[in-house]
């Protein structure tokens, strides 16, 4: 640990609890415990101190884990023990880990989840722009204009806002895959309905050059050490 200590939100970060943004959110709700003092924003965990949050005291992660998940529809991507279908429950995980992002209770496919708190903050910040690519069954056949407007960006009313230029192709009479750059809640289903077409069925097989290849559905593969590296090198760029 630094001389002077961890800032409690990277502390609680690397614990692998949540990301800094949720830490100042626990800390700012009261949560957060340092040695039996409730933390403020800014404070400092020296060494010999403990930390508790939620009153169940955390440590330092020292194996970092990235989990590949293949997620089945039904299963909540929160760490929420109050959600009978969360994730977190389903995998049965041995070590704390909670989801990176998320993916819609309705949706299924490639989901990551972690215990290294900065790097799941990294790869959900929206400036990330990495790759996530779906492939996606709607209810009627698709035509060349929505395949053109869902490529060049839909207008979502109810967001006031235009989704960023996308990757889109033809799979078959009712499905196509499209890869995105950015995360907006329920995008694509948003996308579809503001063109007439509802989603039957949604999967997401591809996160940056991670795939679902070999993983059934319902079930994980631990990423080995190099690959969190090269991991952390496509996130961090370098």
């Amino acid at each position: 640990m630094e001389s002077r200590g961890l800032r409690i939100n990277k502390y609680i970060s690397l614990a692998g609890v949540c990301s800094r943004r949720e830490a100042d959110r626990k800390i700012a709700e009261g949560r957060v415990m340092i040695d039996g003092t409730p933390a403020s924003a800014g404070d400092r965990v020296l060494p010999g101190q403990k930390v508790y949050v939620d009153n169940e005291e955390i440590n330092l992660v020292t194996d970092e884990v990235v989990l590949i998940f293949n997620k089945p529809v039904g299963i909540v991507c929160t760490a929420e023990k109050r959600e009978p279908q969360n994730v977190i429950d389903f995998i049965g995980y041995p070590e704390r880990i909670y989801p990176v992002g998320r993916l819609d209770k309705d949706s299924r496919g490639l989901l990551l989840l972690t215990n290294a708190g900065d790097l799941a903050y990294e790869i959900t910040k929206a400036s990330s722009g990495h790759d996530k690519e779906y492939e996606v069954r709607v209810d009627h056949p698709i035509t060349g204009p929505f395949l053109i407007a869902m490529q060049k960006g839909v207008h979502l009313r109810d967001l006031d806002k235009t989704t960023a230029p996308a990757k889109v192709k033809k799979l078959s009479d009712n499905s196509f895959s499209i890869t995105l750059h950015q995360g907006l809640n329920r995008q694509i289903r948003r996308m579809c309905s503001a063109l007439g077409y509802k989603v039957l069925d949604l999967k997401r097989i591809r996160e940056l050059d991670l795939t679902l290849d070999g993983i059934e559905e319902g079930q994980y593969r631990k990423l080995t050490a190099p690959e969190v590296a090269e991991l952390r090198r496509k996130i961090y760029g370098h």
